[in-house]
């Protein structure tokens, strides 16, 4: 099975079912969790949005460039050189059902990459249509998608092992657990889309199944030894369990020296930023409407009636003695509008 899979898996499996076809979207996916931690780490150290971050300073071609989805971008440009490379990996033509008696599906595992990859792709344009086409952003959107796809993802690679055994098994089961912790973040998100643990979460798990792709293709196709792994050898099995702890570690403290760097770097060589962003992250989901700033209109008039109230009353109730607390303005103009009368009589009668 193993050497099978070694010598002939480029002809039989498709793209997915080479060194290449791991190799190239574990990549993807571990660039895309390393800038997602920078990103994170930059809005943790100045206590930004994680959802609206604040735009550079400078105004024109610069700002319009900031308010592009190169994250969408990139799914997309990603997803379409992987569907094409995976269409071009079958000899004949990826065809969906044979022309015998009775028809039989061709292709299956194929098929499901194809799908993944069509999957990748539309994430990529709902991001750019969200961020860049929308006239308000839709967060919602993004998330459900996002939910979705990783749920369909997950259905994909459950049945995608059913001819799997040993080695192969083992590691593909592995994926799938990270995959299954990733759609529980995800869902939790479309609660708390804006909660830097959960973000923080999302990253480790996407670098978890880029670098596990990536050391997948090692141990499937191109064995450091030179010599496939054994499906019947218990210490085979056992050691790629090992090495799925090996990549938890380094992962988390990749995680860790990116946060750490990040830090320096802006209290060290960029002081001036440090005021730039706002003392807390806003807690909205979305922009403030039209009732978040009826409410503040509200509070303003309210301030402005009792400063009016102060004003008019404080020459009446004179001087305040030294040492006694002061109250709120409000407090004060009341207390002087009752009692200014008295004082009046109070005064005229000691005359």
């Amino acid at each position: 099975m193993s050497f099978a899979r070694l010598s002939f898996g480029g002809q039989i499996e498709g793209s997915m079912g080479t060194f290449i076809g791991h190799v190239y979207p574990g990549l993807f996916l571990f660039l895309h969790g390393l800038y997602q931690a920078v990103v994170i780490s930059k809005a943790v150290i100045f206590s930004d949005s994680l959802l609206y971050p604040s735009p550079p300073r400078s105004k024109g071609r610069c700002a319009r460039l900031w308010k592009i989805s190169y994250g969408g971008l990139l799914k997309m440009v990603t997803g379409c050189l992987l569907t094409v490379y995976e269409v071009s990996c079958v000899k004949g033509g990826l065809i969906l059902m044979n022309r015998e008696l009775p028809p039989t599906f061709m292709y299956p595992k194929e098929w499901q990459h194809l799908t993944m990859f069509i999957l990748l792709t539309l994430n990529g344009c709902v991001d750019f249509v969200s961020k860049n086409v929308l006239p308000q952003r839709c967060v919602g959107l993004e998330k459900g998608t996002l939910v979705l796809i990783i749920y369909e993802l997950l259905l994909l690679m459950v049945s995608h092992v059913k001819e799997s055994e040993g080695v192969e098994l083992h590691v593909h089961s592995l994926l799938i657990l990270v995959v299954f912790l990733l759609l529980l973040v995800f869902t939790a998100e479309l609660w708390a889309p804006n909660m830097p643990h959960l973000q923080l979460m999302e990253t480790f798990l996407i670098l978890m199944m880029g670098s596990w792709l990536i050391q997948a293709g090692f141990i499937l196709y191109r064995p450091v030894s030179g010599y496939p792994w054994q499906d019947d050898d218990i210490s085979d099995i056992m050691f790629v369990t090992t090495f799925f702890c090996w990549h938890v570690m380094i992962d988390a403290l990749c995680l860790l020296g990116i946060y750490g760097f990040s830090s320096f770097w802006h209290r060290c060589y960029t002081p001036s930023l440090k005021l730039t962003g706002p003392k807390e992250a806003p807690y909205y989901a979305s922009p403030p409407g039209p009732l978040y700033k009826l409410l503040q209109e509200v509070e303003q008039s309210e301030k402005e009636d009792q400063v009016l109230l102060f004003s008019k009353s404080s020459p009446e109730t004179g001087p305040t003695v030294a040492g006694t607390s002061s109250t709120s303005p409000s407090s004060c103009g009341l207390l002087s509008h009752e009692h200014g009368t008295l004082l009046g009589e109070g005064n005229g009668l000691e005359g």
